[in-house]
């Protein structure tokens, strides 16, 4: 059935945006839209739904033309027990959780289900029971309500979370294309060229393991709470970042590995266990200094001669490590050193969210790009495949 003239949206819409100025609104609408309106009290808007549900979090976020009015996320506390996500586990708790979620998104922006013209989901990467529950939701939505339907990349997310605004921060200075996006996280470790919302080529990449899961592996070996991360950025701080050496690879080109670093930490602790038992409590937090300086070493070595090899000065981080605080702490300190423009995303946007997915499908369905029913959510989904369509 073909789909109706485009919604309008009158005073309601306006009066949300009342704590804004004029020449803030425009900067909202005027790449969209030929005539905004302001005057008549009328604008036409883009609304859309946005399902994030790859792997132990259940997201939905509302955006309306690309600014977030909403963002609710459902967290899952039963897989502590257990030092890791369990896939079924998650898989239940979302289906559980995904209505919820999104009925709590909806009365947050105040927006009714009739009002949304398209719902994104996230394909892949992730879990493959937990992609299921979040695409069979959005699918079923698309088809009931009429509305299009966008696939988002999880990793596409992350790097567009740098752009998320509110309407309280529209308006906010942000990277200029092309920039340089390290994407940091618990399965992927990349560096990769912007050159628009929709266009991103992947430069370097790690050929192992990724510096998330070497944060994720080294608490567990010292035995320290899941997730293990914060947890090592909170005793990093406490600690000397040169306590202890560690191995870093050599790894030709823009690449990553951390695979080696791993195993050094590890038969590092066993050698030191043997000859003190109680090593590990005695030194902790210069452990954790010392391991969380190497892995940001590593990472920024790479990052700096990907800077110089492309002559790019935009310098932004995504992904759940881009929460660590010596990392943030450490690619300001660099960008003023090689006179990078640095830019950081809010902490609330670095962990897995729906309000990362809904901007990418928001510049997705500017571009036209919609997904069909028959499409399958997928483990494994690299950013080539995806932007290679």
């Amino acid at each position: 059935m073909a789909r109706n003239k485009p919604k309008v949206h009158p005073v309601i819409f306006s009066m949300r945006f009342s704590t804004l100025n004029e020449n803030k609104l425009i900067f909202v609408y005027k790449y969209r839209h030929k005539s905004i309106g302001i005057n008549q009290k009328l604008i036409m808007s883009t609304t859309i739904l946005a399902i994030e549900s790859s792997c132990d979090d259940t997201s939905a976020a509302i955006l309306r033309d690309g600014v977030l009015l909403s963002n609710t996320i459902a967290s899952q506390k039963v897989h502590e027990r257990y030092g890791g996500v369990v896939p079924e586990l998650a898989s239940r708790s979302h289906q559980q959780n995904i209505i919820p979620v999104v009925d709590d998104a909806l009365k947050q922006a105040n927006i009714s289900v009739d009002e949304i013209d398209a719902i994104g989901f996230t394909r892949g990467p992730g879990l493959l029971g937990s992609l299921l529950v979040g695409s069979s939701f959005a699918k079923a939505f698309a088809l009931a309500k009429n509305c299009k339907l966008i696939e988002v990349n999880h990793l596409h997310g992350h790097v567009l979370a740098n752009f998320i605004v509110t309407p309280e921060t529209v308006g906010k200075e942000q990277a200029k294309f092309p920039f340089l996006c390290l994407l940091v996280s618990g399965g992927h470790s990349q560096i990769i060229v912007v050159k628009s919302y929709t266009d991103m080529e992947i430069i370097g990449t790690t050929i192992d393991d990724a510096a998330g899961e070497a944060f994720d592996k080294c608490a567990k070996v010292l035995g320290l709470p899941y997730p293990g991360g914060p947890h090592i950025d909170r005793h990093a701080k406490l600690g000397d970042p040169k306590a202890f050496q560690f191995n870093k690879p050599q790894i030709p080109d823009l690449d990553y590995s951390f695979s080696g670093l791993k195993t050094s930490i590890l038969y590092f602790l066993q050698k030191e266990v043997q000859k003190n038992p109680n090593f590990i409590t005695e030194n902790i937090d210069d452990i954790c200094a010392s391991a969380q300086s190497t892995i940001i070493e590593i990472l920024l070595k790479k990052l700096i001669l990907a800077a110089k090899q492309t002559g790019i000065k935009d310098i932004v981080i995504g992904g759940g490590v881009a929460a660590n605080s010596g990392l943030r702490e450490a690619i300001v300190a660099t960008g003023e050193k090689y006179h990078w423009r640095t830019f950081l995303p809010e902490l609330r946007y670095t962990t897995d969210n729906a309000a990362m997915i809904g901007l990418a499908a928001y510049h997705k369905y500017l571009a036209g790009q919609f997904a069909t029913q028959d499409l399958a959510p997928r483990a494994r989904y690299s950013l080539q495949e995806y932007f290679a369509k």
